[in-house]
């Protein structure tokens, strides 16, 4: 299946393009066919049954081996959402009386999944911002550390190092949702870490136009929670597939012009007097700025800003004429939502408070525009006219 396999090692922007593909004999096309039958023969030569609602088609083996390469991982299993993703993972090293530690500021999906469905299904919670957090709330009984590394909305940043150290220590699972930083900016399993995920929605399909997720992990770890998976039924369709293939092919060079053009918009808006402030890890007044710059390689393109005055909100979402107020992120084009109205908005005023989501808090996901463009935009949008 893959073309250049014993060819290595190669490099993020090479793999992007030919990692898992597909290599049709008879025609010797560039591109994976689209398989979409739902019936495959057996037996067959490879002894296995093959179905969609099993992850081993051929177009989800594609998007596997290519997310598998890309963060140096073992083995992946593709789904139809990061949620899928996040809580199949969960669920497979879970169970009722199972302790396992969180972030503070998750997405607000994964929060609610963990705050309505894992304490509902009898496992124990506990919450934290760092490695000294997670350390101290470690118990006998904890299965799971996760985090968020960097996190939705106000791009805080874990040590990841720290964290896989921890989990090594007493032999719990480590985990990272690496949407935000994608396997081009940061590679969290060679820092220990013992498993990915995204929300393919996002920057790896990069286009707003396909709902998926991705586990990548040791193949002992992909091959339990493909087990649950099984069960779950949350797989990707072929032709999804197909279209995340497509997007992940520029996923390189689209995530060199998102961090390009975040940090001139960071730069901008940190100068902007209508900001109070900015949340993006490639400023130097980030407070994770140098964990950032040393376990990143690049700082991306979310950010979120504090408005001096909240109340400008709406004025500023009406005003804007070529970002998009949008749900979603990590497009090529540029986004911005209120996160206390939108991937928040399910928490309790209590909760965002603990998060640090407050009303007057944006989120931009910067996409490829022009620079100027996005300066110029901003600046209209933001005056007092």
């Amino acid at each position: 299946m893959n073309q250049i396999e014993g060819i290595h090692p190669l490099r993020p922007s090479t793999l992007c393009l030919h990692a898992g593909t597909y290599l049709d004999k008879p025609t010797g096309g560039a591109c994976s066919p689209v398989f979409t039958s739902t019936a495959y023969a057996f037996p067959n030569p490879a002894n296995q049954n093959i179905y969609p609602r099993y992850f081993n088609t051929p177009n989800q083996q594609v998007i596997a081996s290519k997310l598998a390469a890309l963060e140096k991982g073992e083995a992946a299993v593709v789904f139809g959402s990061g949620m899928a993703a996040i809580s199949t993972l969960l669920l497979a090293h879970l169970k009722p009386g199972d302790h396992a530690i969180f972030q503070n500021d998750l997405y607000g999906g994964t929060v609610q999944f963990i705050t309505q469905e894992l304490t509902r299904l009898g496992m124990e919670v506990s919450w934290g911002a760092n490695a000294a957090d997670f350390a101290a709330a470690v118990r006998p009984e904890t299965r799971v550390i996760y985090v968020e590394s960097p996190s939705n909305p106000l791009l805080h940043c874990v040590d990841l190092v720290a964290v896989a150290a921890l989990g090594e220590r007493h032999r719990v699972l480590t985990v990272i949702d690496n949407t935000f930083a994608t396997p081009i900016n940061q590679n969290p399993l060679t820092l220990g870490m013992d498993a990915v995920i995204h929300s393919a929605t996002k920057y790896l399909n990069g286009h707003s136009d396909v709902n998926a997720g991705i586990v990548v992990a040791s193949a002992e770890i992909v091959r339990r929670v493909t087990a649950s998976a099984v069960n779950f039924g949350g797989m990707l369709g072929a032709h999804a597939c197909a279209q995340l293939e497509r997007g992940l092919k520029t996923l390189a060079l689209r995530v060199q012009r998102h961090n390009e053009n975040g940090l001139a918009l960071a730069q901008f808006l940190q100068a902007h007097p209508a900001v109070a402030r900015v949340n993006y890890p490639g400023l130097p007044t980030h407070p994770d700025h140098a964990l950032a710059a040393r376990q990143m390689h690049g700082f991306g393109g979310m950010l979120s800003f504090e408005l001096r005055q909240p109340g400008q909100v709406d004025r500023l979402l009406t005003r804007l004429r070529i970002v998009m107020p949008a749900l979603s992120l990590g497009g090529v084009e540029s986004l911005v939502c209120v996160p206390s109205r939108t991937s928040h908005r399910t928490l309790s005023p209590a909760e965002r408070q603990r998060a640090g989501i407050s009303d007057g808090l944006v989120r931009v996901s910067v996409g490829i525009e022009d620079e100027a463009d996005l300066r110029e935009d901003f600046t209209q949008a933001l005056a007092t006219d």
